[in-house]
């Protein structure tokens, strides 16, 4: 933007309009104008292109890496399944009481990495808006 400033007050510094008298001299200047602030855009929506496609890149790579972790976060379905397993089999044996005595093992205790994983998903989702938005951004 400074430089745009610049770059018309010193055209308007090395501007004869003042001494050429009788002559319109506008369409000239608007000319001038419009070639300096279509290289100012120009510039501008090159540096924003490159921007986003950095962002881009950037949301790409960690919303992959995020979603590894969460898969790694997520519990071993197996052990579920084999204590609940186990827990039938205690039960065909020996009747209904036996069931009352065997607990699930503690990888069905999810609440200590609830937090984790609500902020896993979380981070997950905004970098796939602000993936979205230099989606849009670049269509625009």
């Amino acid at each position: 933007m400074v430089y745009f400033l610049k770059n018309i007050v010193e055209l308007l510094k090395s501007s004869t309009i003042v001494e050429e008298k009788g002559k319109d001299v506008r369409p000239k200047f608007w000319a001038e104008y419009k070639k300096v602030s279509g290289e100012f855009d120009d510039k501008m929506i090159d540096w924003c292109n490159g921007n986003m496609d950095t962002l881009l890149i950037f949301a790409g790579l960690f919303s992959g890496v995020n979603t590894a972790f969460i898969m790694a976060m997520q519990p071993n379905p197996l052990d579920t399944t084999n204590a609940l397993l186990v827990l039938l089999i205690q039960i065909s044996l020996n009747g209904p009481s036996a069931a009352q005595s065997t607990s699930l093992s503690s990888s069905t205790n999810y609440p200590p990495i609830f937090w984790m994983q609500a902020l896993a998903y979380m981070s997950l989702a905004l970098s796939l808006l602000a993936a979205f938005g230099a989606v849009m951004g670049k269509q625009w």
